[in-house]
């Protein structure tokens, strides 16, 4: 096939012309690297290999780009590149090379994901096994961590906190008390830690759980 024409487009990419047609886009490094030129003639091989590059380079750079902004579960890498700059195989191997140079740590992010989750968003257990399981995080890790979060004081001091910051109305207001016992357990709190903790800090009289 013929290579007739091979023009710039945007997120550097080439988009190139084979026997007159628009064909694919390619990396504009590796359509570089690779000293093609309009009126060259390609075997399906060298396209195949071109794309080929081209995927690979794109997985490779986005990986590092968002590595760059923050921390990722390999899932969660995986899935962006996937999604937003390369094929499903080219994402996995950029994850797999991200992890082998010590980029990407999987039982580290999920330590410092679980933290942030129980000590600044103050979440229950259940939600943060939901949300440790969106990214990707092994199961028997998240066993593990959700077992040093495990104290139940922390837990009611946590709910307490989420009362006092939300609805400090709640133990006067019906609605708001069965508002608040709602968005605690999309939080994560299971009916009965949820209501401890409310009459720990409710006078008998008003206990309505």
């Amino acid at each position: 096939m013929l290579l007739t024409a091979a023009e710039p487009r945007r997120k550097s990419l080439t988009q190139l012309y084979l026997d007159g047609e628009a064909a694919v886009k390619i990396d504009t490094e590796i359509f570089v690297r690779s000293g093609l030129k309009p009126g060259d003639e390609l075997t399906d091989e060298e396209l195949h290999e071109l794309i080929r590059a081209s995927d690979a380079r794109r997985a490779k750079e986005k990986a590092l780009y968002l590595l760059e902004h923050r921390s990722h579960s390999k899932k969660e890498l995986t899935d962006k590149i996937a999604r937003t700059a390369a094929s499903r195989e080219a994402a996995q191997a950029a994850a797999d090379r991200m992890e082998e140079l010590g980029l990407l740590n999987d039982e580290a992010y999920a330590r410092d994901l679980a933290r942030e989750l129980f000590t600044r968003r103050r979440f229950g257990k259940a939600r943060v096994r939901q949300e440790l399981r969106l990214k990707g995080i092994d199961s028997v890790l998240i066993d593990e961590l959700l077992e040093e979060y495990s104290d139940e004081n922390m837990a009611l001091e946590n709910i307490r906190a989420v009362l006092s910051k939300k609805y400090d109305r709640w133990e006067e207001d019906e609605k708001i008390r069965r508002r608040a016992f709602a968005a605690l357990q999309r939080l994560g709190y299971s009916y009965d830690l949820i209501r401890q903790a409310m009459r720990r800090a409710m006078s008998p009289e008003d206990d309505e759980f």
